[in-house]
């Protein structure tokens, strides 16, 4: 709270005041300069500067250039109790491959700023906005990750799987970390065949590799598989879809599935996931999501009301709904 001014405080140093701060702030002389033309001291000077912010003289304004949406980032946070919001400028554009691009190059940017070592990364399987991210980057000229895990086995044909696993080993190469593969179906046919690979000795490390993870990069589905999902072979049968719906699903993060409130919801299906674990994956420290599209609104709204995220990182049309 600014002080108020006073019958006290004279005219002269009012002007006094108010002629350093213009020196200062508008013409952008230094103390020291300040100080040599008005032949008082330094530390008179400093203490002025600070008392003209005090009364109000001085008051600073943060105007954010084209593009930067600091303030709806802020709304988003202080709603849903987020770390951090970052969102992408998509001038309004709906495309969805315009925003997956836009998504990756920002979620990009976030990556190679805040990664500053000994990290280890969960990564999803296949995902349109992770590879675009993994695209969008630049590798790193000394390592700032000491492993890269694949959350979820393969979802989809075998090309998908092959992509999920390229994404992995490609984020590792530009972070300088190891990969650690999941070579395994992420569904399986039934819970039985599930325990099969959970006790594989190749297997069993990696689910371990869970448990000291530090960051969690993810997307968000919607219960609808995109056209994008379904052509790439990366979507999961149709006859799963109703049994999820009863159950209240809009959406999933590592295809652990939540409703309209966030909360999992708990089925035969989980039993025939082959990833991270509801809980374990909420228990990390940085969960990123980078997802965006109107399409996605309910899901991604969703997800930050479950605790599923604490980062994300999406588009401008999106942000606006969720406040």
């Amino acid at each position: 709270m600014v002080d108020s001014y006073t019958p006290e405080l004279a005219t002269d140093q009012i002007r006094l005041l108010t002629k350093v701060a213009r020196m200062y702030h508008e013409r952008g002389m230094r103390q020291p300069q300040i100080a040599a033309q008005l032949h008082i001291s330094q530390p008179r000077v400093s203490r002025l500067l600070k008392r003209a912010v005090d009364l109000g003289i001085v008051r600073t304004t943060v105007i954010a250039p084209r593009g930067v949406y600091a303030e709806l980032e802020e709304q988003i946070e202080q709603a849903y109790g987020l770390t951090e919001v970052i969102v992408a400028d998509t001038d309004d554009q709906a495309d969805e491959a315009h925003i997956m691009r836009a998504l990756g190059a920002a979620a990009a940017v976030y990556l190679e700023t805040t990664l500053m070592g000994d990290e280890r990364i969960g990564v999803s399987s296949w995902s349109s906005t992770i590879l675009a991210t993994v695209e969008a980057m630049h590798p790193r000229p000394t390592p700032v990750a000491d492993q890269v895990v694949q959350m979820l086995g393969g979802v989809g044909n075998v090309t998908a799987q092959t992509q999920a696993t390229r994404i992995v080993g490609r984020l590792a190469a530009l972070t300088g970390a190891q990969a650690v593969y999941l070579p395994a179906p992420g569904l399986l046919a039934s819970g039985d065949m599930r325990q099969m690979f959970v006790s594989d000795p190749n297997i069993e490390p990696v689910l371990q590799a869970y448990q000291g993870l530090t960051m969690a990069l993810v997307g968000v589905g919607s219960i609808e598989p995109s056209p994008l999902l379904r052509e790439s072979g990366n979507a999961f049968a149709e006859s799963e879809l109703p049994a999820l719906r009863g159950g209240g699903a809009v959406g999933d993060v590592c295809m652990r599935f939540f409703d309209e409130t966030g909360a999992h919801v708990e089925s035969a299906f989980d039993a025939r996931v082959l990833g991270i674990a509801p809980d374990t994956l909420r228990a990390v420290p940085r969960r990123v999501a980078v997802a965006g599209g109107t399409r996605k609104t309910v899901a991604i709204r969703a997800a930050l009301r479950g605790g599923w995220v604490n980062v994300l990182i999406t588009d401008l049309q999106v942000a606006r709904s969720l406040v």
